[in-house]
């Protein structure tokens, strides 16, 4: 009998710990409906110090941040651009495709019913009302003629002040309540970035592997950061295209890496200081994940 209850004590620790470390919870989410907290700080980059170098701080931002409609393969999100915005999202990864006069926002060949307009005019009302906030916005050109894309943004944006397109990397300060872009490639406007690790890391066909290769990216991240460039990892991955993770969509394997990150980031709490990350971009990121990123920048 005593046999039987540690067995059956073992199995359920075991489980415990599974879940703990891959499961679904407040780290991950998939439900479009964004519940914030009444005490919930949203403008939260008031707390840096205006003397900071943009690089020098952690960002939770998002994958394919308005991928909220086709199938399971080209969802990476579930909050619309306004609410992953009022849970702390300060980084936007856009794809867009120009046509005659217009850009519009894509995943794939997945029209996301929004341009870059509505987006910049999304992005415009939230700074308006949280002043102390900034927003970076990568901007990936899809179209053939991608090298139209830069006057299209520039036309776009006209003369407004509160957009950054220089290449310097400025100071928190200095762009409180302004769109930031970042450049690379074919779009120039803006600050340039690094990537941790190159574009490869996304396809995943083992979790473990995933979370491995993250650690990786991250020990990168914390090297280069406080430098001429903003650095970007990369969480999100999808198994489609590998063998091994042919069921592995981007849904799933944010299921499972969300809670380990937030698992993983957390140890450095009691670091000082605490590590810097640069741009975290994820998907579907729950409220828990968002603010465990955030902290990181408070010691």
């Amino acid at each position: 009998m005593k046999t039987g209850r540690k067995t059956l004590l073992f199995y359920f620790t075991l489980l415990s710990a599974t879940l703990l470390c891959h499961g679904k919870d407040d780290f991950f989410n998939d439900d479009g409906n964004l519940v914030l907290p009444g005490s919930y700080n949203i403008p939260w980059m008031a707390g840096i110090q205006d003397f900071r170098a943009l690089s020098l701080f952690t960002i939770p931002g998002s994958h394919e941040s308005l991928a909220l409609h086709g199938g399971p393969e080209d969802k990476t999100q579930s909050w619309s651009l306004k609410d992953q915005l009022r849970a702390g999202i300060r980084f936007l990864d856009l794809k867009v495709f120009g046509l005659e006069d217009t850009l519009y926002v894509m995943n794939g060949v997945m029209y996301q019913h929004r341009t870059l307009k509505e987006v910049l005019d999304t992005v415009r009302a939230f700074l308006s009302e949280f002043q102390t906030e900034t927003v970076l916005i990568r901007i990936q050109p899809e179209s053939f003629e991608k090298s139209t894309v830069n006057d299209m943004v520039l036309s776009l944006v006209g003369d407004d002040r509160n957009v950054w397109l220089d290449s310097g990397m400025p100071k928190i300060g200095q762009v409180r309540g302004k769109i930031v872009f970042l450049q690379k490639s074919t779009f120039t406007l803006g600050i340039p970035f690094i990537e941790t690790n190159g574009e490869s890391v996304k396809k995943v066909s083992d979790i473990k592997d995933k979370d491995n290769r993250i650690i990786k990216q991250l020990t990168q991240a914390n090297e280069l950061c406080g430098g001429d460039n903003a650095i970007l990892t990369y969480s999100s991955g999808s198994g489609l295209g590998t063998f091994w993770g042919m069921f592995l969509t981007p849904k799933r394997v944010a299921e499972k890496v969300n809670p380990w990150l937030d698992q993983y980031t957390r140890q450095f709490f009691s670091n000082k200081p605490r590590p810097c990350f640069g741009i975290v971009a994820m998907d579907y990121p729950g409220v828990d994940l968002i603010q465990t990123l955030i902290n990181l920048n408070w010691w």
